[in-house]
């Protein structure tokens, strides 16, 4: 269950990530809104998690996966470049996130 929950958390780490860039400082309310409720439901999976998961593993696989999707959804909307050094580069993250869980 803490693996899904951290999946889930890693996922929304994505989305307030996101939305953190689409509030413009705080100033549209929606992505400000949904910044905050990304974050907080966020950590509190992260915290659930960690009482099962070793905190270095668990705090990794979180931050691996709000990077990739947050830069994969940059590349797929066009607020960034795609490269296929790009995409080999976030491949070799999500191996890494797989290698943390298979050594679990």
């Amino acid at each position: 269950m803490s693996w899904v929950v951290l999946v889930l958390s890693g996922v929304l780490e994505a989305v307030w990530a996101t939305a953190l860039g689409k509030a413009e400082g705080f100033t549209r309310l929606v992505p400000s809104i949904v910044f905050g409720l990304g974050l907080l439901l966020s950590m509190c999976g992260l915290a659930f998690a960690m009482r099962e998961l070793p905190t270095g593993t668990a705090y990794a696989v979180w931050v691996g996966i709000g990077a990739v999707l947050t830069a994969a959804y940059a590349m797929v909307s066009g607020d960034e470049a795609v490269s296929p050094v790009r995409v080999a580069l976030l491949l070799g993250v999500v191996g890494c996130v797989v290698g943390l869980k298979v050594l679990q």
